[in-house]
């Protein structure tokens, strides 16, 4: 009985793979050729918007430090080196941003009821909190703000260099083999490539070998068939 109802789960698996792969070879062989050239904007959309990460995050360090007087760009490398310096050389950094300690002035009324100024020392236990909360933040900062200038060199490789694009698209799916890649890079422009690309990231793997295969027939096909 066990088995009997393996067989069946792996049929009704088997028959709703068929019924994807029929539906998407049936997509592609219908629309999917006279839908190309057609997305360049959204390529181009979807990179300046990883632009506008980055240039958010350098924002976001400009104002950072016009907050803080210009003492944060540097805040983390004084950091850093001051855990390298000896005892008796040692300035906090963190303590000269966020003051633990710090001269404090009131105003009472005195005996004969005349306004008198007290001087003493007050503690700010919250800027505690603020220098390691702070710490995090230009680190953080710092890190995305690498690795999106790397994505930029990145996508800026991909637009310039034509030659990466079917390495790259062979790389996603190990299975489509090196010349489909080629073909379909070669035919195509950045925004349908990239639209390729991005499918490779959500489908299947033997799914999108077989969908790029057929597109790159019937790609073929409409360009021999083309007077």
């Amino acid at each position: 009985m066990k088995r009997l109802e393996n067989q069946g789960g792996f049929r009704c698996m088997f028959v709703g793979y068929s019924n994807v792969l029929v539906a998407v070879l049936t997509a592609v062989e219908c629309g999917c050729v006279l839908c190309l050239q057609r997305h360049n904007m959204y390529a181009l959309r979807y990179f300046v918007c990883e632009a506008l990460c980055l240039v958010n995050i350098i924002g976001q360090l400009y104002f950072m430090n016009y907050f803080f007087d210009g003492e944060f760009l540097s805040y983390g490398l004084r950091v850093m080196a001051f855990s390298e310096q000896a005892q008796e050389d040692r300035l906090d950094p963190m303590v000269y941003v966020f003051p633990r300690v710090t001269k404090c002035t009131f105003h009472k009324f005195g005996p004969s009821g005349t306004i008198q100024k007290h001087d003493s020392l007050c503690v700010l236990p919250l800027n505690i909190v603020n220098e390691k909360t702070y710490i995090f933040l230009w680190f953080w900062y710092i890190i995305l703000a690498v690795l999106l200038a790397g994505l930029m060199v990145y996508r800026a490789l991909i637009l310039c260099l034509p030659g990466v694009r079917p390495k790259l698209l062979h790389a996603r799916n190990r299975m489509v083999p090196r010349e489909i890649a080629e073909s379909l890079s070669r035919k195509t422009e950045i925004g349908d490539w990239w639209i390729l690309y991005m499918l490779g990231r959500n489908m299947d793997a033997i799914i999108y070998r077989e969908v790029v295969s057929e597109l790159a027939k019937k790609i073929e096909t409409a360009a021999s068939n083309r007077p």
